[in-house]
């Protein structure tokens, strides 16, 4: 099969088997979902830039619903796999939070167009969410948080309060760096660690907010 080129002539339709149809067809989505969004893309377009009939999109994924939602779930299977691959490894404690900090900025260096996706409001139901991903990381966190919490008298219950302040810290962090790039990912690592784990090696064993409770709004 033939399809025009540009200068008259005919070049040919590259042939593929429907699992590299399929990976070719994820590729493209997420090119274009990060690119415009979910809104602003249409399946003709992903037909298009895929150089296939709509039909075909539909064959594989039932529609751009179900397009986005392989996208989104491969991205956060993804990036979920950098995190657990990092952390099974174990070390201290510091060391851990240093290689979680870069994990996800080399992933946002090397896979932009897939966090591009993840950071995106959802505009559709899907499996995976940006913020479910966060809880997913914080859990594992959450682990190693608890055993140091217990070793140096914290209450090990807290553990989940503080993973997901730490976790969440990164990821916004991660989102501004997104943009600006600068300074390098080491660095920025660097400053996090910095907050984050010298403010843990204080911790205070019960701590309390210094200033008085404020008083209640008047309903009227």
């Amino acid at each position: 099969m033939t399809t025009p080129d540009t200068a008259g002539g005919s070049r040919p339709r590259v042939r593929m088997t429907g699992a590299q149809r399929r990976q070719q067809l994820l590729d493209v989505g997420r090119e274009l979902f990060a690119q415009r969004g979910y809104e602003a893309t249409s399946i003709e377009e992903i037909a298009t830039r895929a150089d296939v009939s709509k039909p075909v999109v539909y064959e594989h994924f039932g529609g751009k619903e179900g397009l986005y939602a392989v996208v989104v779930d491969r991205e956060m299977q993804r990036l979920l796999d950098r995190f657990t691959s990092t952390l099974s490894s174990g070390g201290h404690p510091r060391e851990l939070l240093e290689r979680a900090a870069l994990v996800l900025l080399e992933y946002i260096e090397d896979e932009t167009d897939g966090f591009r996706v993840l950071t995106r409001d959802s505009p559709i139901a899907t499996s995976g969410t940006f913020s479910s991903l966060i809880s997913e990381v914080a859990r594992k966190v959450e682990h190693i948080l608890a055993a140091q919490f217990s070793t140096n008298g914290y209450d090990p219950r807290a553990a989940e309060l503080y993973s997901q302040a730490l976790v969440g810290m990164v990821a916004l962090v991660g989102q501004w760096w997104l943009e600006s790039r600068t300074p390098g990912k080491r660095q920025v690592a660097a400053h996090l660690v910095n907050l984050a784990y010298n403010g843990l090696a204080h911790l205070e064993t019960r701590p309390q907010l210094v200033g008085p409770p404020r008083p209640a709004p008047d309903p009227r």
